[in-house]
C-alpha cells in the first residue's frame, strides 16, 4: 500500500482503507450489483462517466528494449516447461533450458506449454497457452470474473494445495532469507535441532470470511455502479458478487446503488474531480450481527438525503449505523478527515473471543474474524502466561492483541505511534472494564527504555509489525530488555525471517512457527512465531 506505516500490516489501523491495492488486495475489490443488470454483465469494464480513453487505458506504451543476445528463448517464442514452484506472488516458477520463467496460472508439478511475452537477463515472463498435464491440485476457480480482478491470486488452486504451499513458503523464506534451521518433515533417525514449522492452520469455510467491503463507485448508462479495479488501473469492472466478501455486505451494496441511481445520485470521476459518490464501505460484526454503511463523498451535501437515509433504513433493516466521510481532495485514498454520522450509532460493536470491540467509520478492525481469533489464540499459547506476567505489545493499534493477552496477565502495555489508534484502544479497555492493561502512544523503540527506566520489565514481549517488519532500534531494545519469551506475529514471511536470524544472533532461539490462512485464496499468509532466550 502507498499509504504503510508501523501501525500495521502495510496500512494505518485507523484508515485501513487508505490506499488501493495491498497484501490484502481484495479489500478494494468488493462486488455490488447494478440497478439496472440489463445494461451490463459481471465483469464487465466500466469507464467513468465522462471520461476519454486516456483514464482507462495506460498512457502510452512501454519502450521497446533491445533483445537481449544468448538466452535459450526469446520473445513471442513458444516453448513447453516443467512448473517447479510457485513464487510470493502466486505465479508458477518454470525453467527453459536453465533460463527462469513466471507464469500466472500455472502450478507447481504442471507441464505446460507457454508463450515467453518479456525476457530479463536471469529470468522472463510467459504467458499460460495449454496445461499439458495438470497439477492434482488443480480446480475450476469459482468466481466468473476470477482472471480480471486480482484480489484473489489462487482460487485455482485447491485449499489443501494452498495450505501446503502456504507453510513451504514460510519454511523457504526462513531457510533462503534467514539463513535458519528447520526441521525436516517425517525426518526419521538422528535426532534434530530446529525451527518446527507446524501445518497452515485453514478455515473449516473458506469462502464468505471478509467483513468489510470498499467498493469504488462509478457511472454507466442506467445509474450507478462499483466493483474492484482492473489490474495495476483504476478501471472500474463491475461485479455482482465477491466469493470471499460476507453475502450481507453484499446485499448492502446492490441497495445503496439501486437507491442511489434511483434518486440520480453522481459517481466521483477521478478525472474530472466532479461527481458525488466516491466509495461504498460496507463493516459486518460477525458475532452481533450489526452493520455500517459509510458513504465516502466528495463533498457534504447529498441531495434528497433523508429520503435516501430513509429507503436504505427501510431496506437493510439490520444496518445500525449510517454514516459519511467527506473526501474532497483529488487523491486515490479512500477517507477523508471529515466523518459525520447521518443515522444511529457511531460504532458498531463485535467480539474476537470474549473481548468486545467498537468499530468506528475509520478504525482498523481485522477483516477475518474467525481467523483473527485462532491467530491470537495461538499469540497467547505462545506467550505461555501464568498470570504473574507482565507483557508489552510493541505494535498494539486498538489494543486488539493486548486486551486477548490481558485476560491471561498479570499487566500489559501497549504502544503504538497512531494516536487516534491508542483513542480506540483506551476506549476499548474502558468498554471491557480491563484495569491492567496501559496504553502509550509512541514509537515501540522511543517508549519501551523509558518504560525500562520506570521500573517496568517484560516477560513476554509480542510484535505485530507491518509488511516492512520491525524496526532495527526495536529489535535492539528487545536484546537489550532480554524478555524470557518473544512472540512474533507476521504478515510477511521475507521480514520475518530477516527479524528472527537478527533475534538469534541476539541470544534468543526460534522454537517454533505456525502459518495462519488469515486470507484464503489470495497468496497472504501470517505467522506466529515463538522464541526463548538461550541463558
Amino acid at each position: 500500500m502507498s499509504n504503510t506505516n508501523r501501525s500495521g500490516r502495510g496500512k494505518n489501523r485507523r484508515n485501513s482503507a487508505a490506499s488501493q491495492g495491498q497484501g490484502n488486495a481484495s479489500a478494494s475489490r468488493q462486488p455490488s450489483k447494478s440497478s439496472r443488470p440489463s445494461t451490463r454483465q459481471q465483469g464487465k469494464e466500466v469507464r467513468p462517466q465522462g471520461a476519454s480513453l486516456s483514464a482507462v487505458r495506460p498512457k502510452g506504451r512501454e519502450r521497446e528494449s533491445a533483445p537481449i543476445e544468448g538466452l535459450p528463448v526469446s520473445k513471442n517464442e513458444e516453448t513447453v516447461i516443467d512448473i517447479i514452484g510457485m513464487n510470493h506472488d502466486g505465479e508458477g516458477v518454470g525453467r527453459a533450458n536453465g533460463y527462469t520463467l513466471f507464469v500466472q496460472g500455472a502450478l507447481p508439478g504442471e507441464t505446460v506449454r507457454v508463450r515467453v511475452m518479456k525476457t530479463k537477463k536471469q529470468y522472463g515472463y510467459a504467458k499460460l497457452l495449454e496445461i499439458v498435464k495438470a497439477s492434482p491440485d488443480r480446480v475450476s476457480a469459482p468466481c466468473p470474473i476470477y482472471d480480471q480482478c486480482g484480489g484473489c491470486q489462487i482460487q485455482h488452486m485447491s485449499y489443501a494445495g494452498q495450505l501446503a504451499w502456504k507453510r513451504q513458503l514460510v519454511v523457504d523464506n526462513l531457510q533462503r532469507i534467514g539463513k535458519l534451521n528447520v526441521l525436516v518433515e517425517d525426518a526419521e533417525g538422528a535426532e534434530q535441532q530446529g525451527i518446527r514449522v507446524l501445518p497452515t492452520m485453514g478455515m473449516d469455510e473458506p469462502w464468505r470470511y471478509r467483513n468489510k467491503a470498499q467498493v469504488p463507485i462509478g457511472a454507466a448508462e442506467g445509474g450507478l455502479v462499483g466493483g474492484f479495479y482492473a489490474k495495476g488501473s483504476h478501471r472500474i469492472i463491475d461485479m455482482d458478487t465477491c466469493l470471499i466478501q460476507h453475502e450481507h455486505n453484499d446485499e448492502v451494496v446492490a441497495k445503496v446503488k439501486e437507491i442511489g441511481s434511483h434518486f440520480g445520485i453522481s459517481a466521483y470521476n477521478e478525472e474530472t474531480g466532479r461527481g458525488l459518490l466516491r466509495h461504498v464501505v460496507v463493516k459486518k460484526a460477525f458475532r452481533t450481527g450489526e452493520m455500517m454503511l459509510v458513504l465516502v463523498t466528495n463533498g457534504r451535501d447529498i441531495p434528497h438525503k433523508d429520503a435516501w437515509i430513509g429507503s436504505i433504513r427501510e431496506a437493510i433493516p439490520h444496518v445500525a449505523s449510517i454514516c459519511q466521510n467527506v473526501n474532497k481532495k483529488q487523491t486515490n485514498v479512500i477517507f477523508g478527515d471529515e466523518t459525520r454520522v447521518l443515522w444511529g450509532r457511531d460504532v458498531i460493536y463485535d467480539y474476537i473471543g470474549d473481548v468486545q470491540f467498537a468499530i468506528s467509520a475509520r478504525s482498523f478492525y481485522q477483516v477475518n474474524p474467525v481467523q483473527t481469533e485462532v491467530l491470537y489464540g495461538k499469540t497467547v499459547e505462545y506467550a505461555g502466561l501464568s498470570g504473574k506476567e507482565t507483557v508489552i505489545d510493541a505494535y498494539c493499534g486498538i489494543g486488539t492483541i493486548s486486551l486477548f493477552l490481558a485476560q491471561h496477565a498479570d499487566q500489559v502495555y501497549g504502544v503504538e505511534i497512531v494516536p487516534e489508534a491508542i483513542e480506540d484502544a483506551r476506549s476499548n479497555a474502558l468498554l471491557n472494564e480491563m484495569k491492567n492493561v496501559k496504553f502509550e502512544v509512541g514509537a515501540s523503540e522511543d517508549v519501551i527504555p523509558r518504560w525500562k527506566e520506570q521500573g517496568i520489565e517484560a516477560d513476554v514481549i509480542v510484535v505485530d509489525p507491518p509488511r516492512k517488519g520491525c524496526d532495527p532500534r526495536l529489535l535492539d531494545t528487545i536484546l537489550e530488555m532480554k524478555p524470557e519469551r518473544v512472540v512474533y506475529v507476521s504478515c510477511n514471511p521475507s521480514t520475518l525471517a530477516r527479524d528472527l536470524r537478527l533475534l538469534e544472533d541476539g541470544g534468543y532461539r526460534t522454537v517454533e512457527v505456525t502459518p495462519v490462512d488469515m486470507f484464503p485464496h489470495t497468496v497472504h499468509v501470517e505467522c506466529c512465531s515463538l522464541l526463548v532466550r538461550k541463558d
